[in-house]
């Protein structure tokens, strides 16, 4: 599943310095009795020229919590953003949902959902947010309340790729493939790279084989439906794999009948025939 944040990032220009300026202040919180000197950052891979440029951004640029935040957290460094965050604005609905994201990507659960309930606290019509709250309790399989968020996501919010991929992608979990696969469905038809994209965090994707079988069997029944043909041939390679289904069973299935004279389908099929 996938949680939504909405980031603004700093020019690529800044990116660099900020980050030589932040690994001269994490050197100092952590105990340092004074300032490093260029030598002890280099060791650590900032180049002399890039400290100068750093120290110089640092007085020329005004940069907030929240940036530093979200910068920090495009880069994968998710401790460091919770650290950013915190020192933003406490009432800043947008804020709190950054800082849950960065929780969720440790896999602090608790944490992140503190984070969300207190940012829909600030914003209670955010439908991003209860989106990114439904996959936490996805996380603890406590469907009946992801259940109750991704229905008031969707209501907010029905055209979110997102959201239908991801509330499909709870129902696959329950076993409830059909209704599972018509969200997919739904969720391709608003964004046909939903389920390639990277631009917003990964979390929580079924983990059983036998789950990621049945999200790839339906996600093949989607693409056919759609006209996709190698991104379907793609997907029946998975599920396969993953054991969900044999070659017997996607030939006897009607979904499929159209890709029997296609070359790949059959060397697919012809491949896991004959191991």
């Amino acid at each position: 599943m996938r949680t939504i944040n909405d980031r603004r990032l700093l020019p690529a220009s800044v990116v660099a310095a900020i980050f030589a300026a932040f690994q001269l202040a994490f050197v100092q919180v952590a105990g340092a009795s004074s300032v490093p000197t260029t030598q002890s950052l280099q060791s650590v891979g900032t180049p002399a020229s890039l400290v100068s440029q750093a120290q110089i951004s640092a007085a020329q640029i005004q940069i907030t919590p929240e940036q530093l935040g979200d910068t920090l957290s495009a880069h994968k460094q998710y401790q460091a953003a919770i650290e950013a965050y915190k020192k933003a604005p406490r009432d800043s609905a947008a804020v709190w949902n950054k800082m849950g994201i960065s929780y969720q990507l440790l896999f602090d659960s608790n944490e992140a959902m503190r984070c969300y309930l207190t940012s829909l606290r600030l914003d209670p019509r955010n439908g991003s947010v209860m989106n990114n709250l439904a996959t936490i309790y996805v996380t603890l399989k406590d469907y009946h309340s992801a259940d109750r968020y991704y229905r008031k996501a969707l209501k907010l919010d029905p055209k979110s790729a997102v959201i239908l991929k991801n509330r499909g992608s709870e129902l696959l979990a329950r076993h409830k493939f059909k209704q599972g696969g018509e969200f997919y469905a739904a969720a391709l038809a608003v964004d046909p790279d939903i389920f390639n994209s990277s631009t917003s965090p990964r979390v929580a994707d079924p983990t059983s084989s036998a789950d990621r079988g049945a999200m790839n069997y339906y996600m093949a029944i989607t693409c056919v439906r759609a006209g996709m043909t190698d991104q379907a041939i793609d997907y029946l390679r998975m599920a396969l794999n993953d054991k969900f289904t044999s070659p017997k069973k996607i030939v006897a299935d009607s979904e499929f009948a159209g890709l029997h004279n296609v070359p790949a389908f059959e060397q697919l099929l012809a491949a896991q025939s004959n191991p």
